[in-house]
């Protein structure tokens, strides 16, 4: 009796690992959707949706996200995008814009259990980081300034934002700095670069790269893929995915 027991209790354990596990593989996209207009200056919802559905992440950040303006026709872009493609929908206006809002976005499989944005600096507009909390991580998203400083000062602020968390975190988004620029050094000093240095901008031939994917240093994983996505057309930045899993069992 005492083995049988033994047995099913040994089964129980192997279970919950497995499950530790799989549910810790986690799609992530970031892409800077430039109100979903492409390169040929045509807007177009159904194309941008398309591209986020056939890249089938868990999680897609997004950025340059209009709502309700004048140029977008008042329309509400990320909700458009949110029912195209099946996702749950957060919104983080970082400017007001034409009597409507202008940011950053995320769309996600699952329901986040919360979220709120945080101002960051720029001289030329206003930027937002959007916090999401997710019951096995959190994501943070957001679209940087153009003036180094000021996108200096909000990496210092986005790293001092990740020590609030104790689940695993993963900065998504359109940091309009290069790799080896004071700004991206000073994200590495508490991130790991999960997507590598591929070339991301401007879209038809991409010269740089200044879309990335992050993960905190205090989480191991695996990078199954990594991909920048052949989207020439669609905006003037390419998609970038990302698979992680984690190397260890979870206690979150």
């Amino acid at each position: 009796m005492r083995t049988y027991i033994y047995f099913l209790l040994t089964v129980h354990f192997l279970n919950l690992c497995g499950n530790s596990f799989a549910q810790h593989s986690i799609k992530l996209l970031t892409y800077n959707i430039r109100n979903a207009k492409g390169m040929d200056n045509s807007i177009n919802y159904d194309r941008t949706a398309a591209v986020i559905k056939n890249a089938d992440a868990d999680i897609t950040a997004l950025q340059e996200v209009d709502s309700a303006t004048r140029r977008s026709g008042k329309k509400d872009v990320l909700q458009i995008l949110a029912d195209k493609t099946g996702r749950h929908l957060l919104y983080g206006p970082a400017i007001p814009y034409q009597d409507g809002k202008y940011g950053v976005g995320i769309l996600s499989k699952k329901k986040a259990s919360s979220y709120y944005t945080l101002p960051l600096p720029g001289r030329e507009e206003e930027r937002v980081l959007l916090v999401a909390v997710f019951k096995k991580y959190v994501i943070f998203c957001t679209h940087l300034s153009l003036t180094a400083a000021d996108a200096l000062a909000s990496a210092a602020i986005i790293n001092k934002e990740s020590e609030k968390f104790k689940k695993p975190i993963y900065l998504l988004g359109d940091l309009n700095s290069m790799p080896g620029s004071d700004v991206v050094a000073l994200l590495q000093q508490k991130w790991t670069l999960l997507s590598g240095e591929a070339f991301t901008f401007p879209a038809d031939a991409p010269t740089r790269c200044i879309d990335y994917i992050f993960v905190l240093n205090n989480t191991a994983v695996t990078v199954e893929s990594k991909k920048v996505l052949d989207e020439p057309i669609t905006s003037d930045h390419r998609p970038v995915v990302v698979r992680v899993k984690r190397t260890g069992i979870s206690r979150l």
